[in-house]
């Protein structure tokens, strides 16, 4: 006996029982209300939304026009619990008030966006405890993968991304063989490195009372104390009183203060490297204010090259680092990552430049 046909398709053009239930139940419209509007089944629209190249070009045309005309929005939820994985990469900094870190989310976005991936913020304000806590609220989102800043976390961050197996990448440091305790994807440059070359600079300037002023005091910071600690302590000039460390967040403002501060000291002090070039151009704006000339009096340095430090009076002698190519280097590793290849190296260290300028 002949079997019977299976009856064809037909474009629906209202949703089903069960899917108008759900509608009037979230007031959102559903995949499967676009896929009653185009005729086509949910996967099929899904495939379409995600630019898979199998599906024909006229399909796509028509899931888009109901989209258009239904105003749907895909639910990332739905997708990442369907999936067991989202489209969106968690990115954990420590501040957004800091230029620096401004330029790192945006070269993230601009290269994560193209690949299908938003961002998720989170800014953990130098707080290791309010760094887990925001890293665990993320992962209950799934995330596709995670972008986190530096290489010193609590015990509870670091066994949360191991446990987590999502694709991480380190921005800003590079480990040591004393902090490689397990396999790592960083991206960045020596902060200790860039610390002493810049104290090697002002040594060769022939200053000798070189004063280190730094704010906030989160690891970078404490990095590229090392650097100038270990350049002093090598050519003889070391002395524990000329260390300014001030817990506070860096500004201006602060920096004005510290330097009226440290030009108050005995014997006097010929540079100050700051750790920070907010730092330095307070110092800059108070030194003018005060009539002490720069460099004839005291050499002013930065770190950084942040937005201005070329427009000081003097223009300032800083640390110009590669902020923007590290988050762009970083999301295009952690690509790699997501999509389960092996980056050809590990750590990338993308260096740093000394800019002399009139300052020093």
């Amino acid at each position: 006996m002949p079997r019977a046909k299976t009856p064809a398709a037909t474009p629906a053009t209202a949703p089903t029982a069960a899917s108008a239930s759900r509608r009037r139940a979230t007031g959102r419209v559903t995949l499967s209300d676009v896929a009653q509007a185009a005729g086509v089944s949910p996967i099929t629209v899904s495939r379409a939304l995600r630019g898979e190249r199998a599906v024909d070009a006229a399909l796509v045309e028509r899931v888009q026009a109901a989209v258009a005309k239904l105003g749907y929005v895909p639910d990332p939820a739905a997708r990442a619990l369907a999936s067991q994985r989202s489209s969106h990469v968690a990115v954990l900094i420590p501040m957004l008030s800091n230029a620096l870190f401004v330029d790192v989310l945006e070269a993230v976005q601009r290269t994560l966006r193209p690949a299908g991936f938003q961002t998720l913020i989170g800014v953990t304000h130098y707080d290791e405890g309010e760094e887990e806590q925001l890293l665990r609220e993320q992962l209950m989102h799934r995330p596709a993968g995670l972008i986190v800043t530096g290489l010193d976390h609590s015990p509870g961050t670091r066994q949360l991304i191991a446990q987590s197996r999502v694709p991480c990448v380190h921005l800003m440091d590079l480990p040591t063989t004393a902090t490689l305790s397990a396999p790592l994807h960083c991206v960045g440059f020596s902060q200790r490195e860039a610390g002493a070359a810049l104290t090697r600079h002002l040594l060769a300037q022939g200053r000798r009372r070189i004063a280190f002023a730094g704010a906030q005091l989160d690891p970078r910071t404490l990095q590229r104390l090392e650097g100038w600690r270990a350049e002093l302590q090598a050519a003889g000039l070391h002395s524990p009183t000329l260390e300014w460390l001030n817990p506070a967040p860096s500004s201006l403002a602060l920096g004005g203060q510290m330097f009226e501060q440290i030009m108050g000291q005995t014997p006097p002090i010929d540079a100050i490297f700051f750790c920070n070039d907010d730092l330095a151009q307070g110092a800059l704006l108070a030194a003018l204010r005060l009539g002490l000339p720069v460099p004839q009096r005291v050499a002013i340095a930065g770190f950084n090259d942040l937005t201005g430090s070329d427009q000081m009076s003097p223009p300032l002698t800083t640390v110009r680092t590669p902020r923007a190519q590290i988050g762009e280097a970083a999301a295009r590793m952690l690509l790699q990552l997501m999509r389960g290849e092996t980056p050809a190296l590990a750590q990338v260290d993308l260096g740093f430049e000394v800019v002399r300028r009139a300052s020093t």
